[in-house]
């Protein structure tokens, strides 16, 4: 706790505006702009409404979609990155440290910006993308794992959901493991952070949960779908 609390207590500045700015920026959603410039519709009228990746490669086409990918990730490591400029400021012992809590603070806004996005009367997409650039930029390893799930399932469902699902059920494990063969040694020399703290620890398994939780919720429909058995699978063409 007293880690924590010198760190809220030394960044709040940062804090508040690393997380203000990963929310304003990940409020802006590509695959609203591209279906408007492409279709002159809005995606959140067609296909299954969601505002992201699956539903623009469904609805829209293959273009679109892979450019909603790339503004959709970009998303996520711009905000991580503007986080990172901010705690230059912080100088001292801890700095590294206090870094690492700003990153995972601006990575969890800019998955709620892209899922309650501002800008859009708070209905975005379901912020898989996002999360998957927001790992890459705050423990690169928890990627890897998320890809290798990723292939794996697909290669047995071809649902995109499920996943995702499965992915984010286990990213705070994945997030935690890492950490914590890092704080024992055990995997530090190819850590991120090669020194993280038990509180760290805990913070950034918390905050995978966190996003887990959000993105889970946001494919509630999805789940209704899975469990009738009518979740679209994408085909070999797409």
């Amino acid at each position: 706790m007293e880690e924590l609390s010198g760190f809220f207590s030394a960044c709040w500045l940062q804090i508040i505006i690393a997380a203000v700015v990963s929310y304003l920026i990940s409020s802006v959603n590509t695959s609203i702009i591209v279906t408007k410039i492409v279709m002159h519709k809005d995606i959140r009228t067609m296909g299954s409404g969601n505002a992201g990746f699956t539903n623009v490669l469904r609805c829209v086409g293959k273009v679109p979609a892979v450019i909603t990918f790339i503004g959709d990730f970009l998303k996520g490591i711009i905000s991580v990155s503007v986080a990172m400029l901010l705690m230059l400021t912080v100088k001292g012992a801890n700095a590294d440290l206090y870094m690492g809590y700003v990153m995972y603070i601006a990575g969890l806004f800019a998955v709620v910006g892209h899922t309650f996005p501002i800008y859009y009367k708070f209905k975005g997409g379901k912020g898989v993308v996002t999360t998957f650039a927001v790992m890459l930029m705050t423990d690169w390893r928890t990627l890897v794992c998320a890809l290798l799930i990723f292939a794996l399932i697909f290669v047995i469902t071809h649902i995109i959901s499920v996943c995702a699902l499965v992915n984010f059920t286990l990213y705070t494990f994945t997030a935690f493991g890492w950490r914590f063969l890092d704080y024992k040694g055990i995997t530090s020399s190819w850590s991120p952070m090669p020194s993280p703290t038990i509180p760290f620890v805990i913070f950034s398994a918390v905050t995978a949960l966190l996003i887990g939780v959000l993105v889970i919720v946001r494919h509630k429909d999805n789940i209704k779908r899975l469990m009738n058995g009518t979740e679209k699978k994408i085909k070999a063409k797409k």
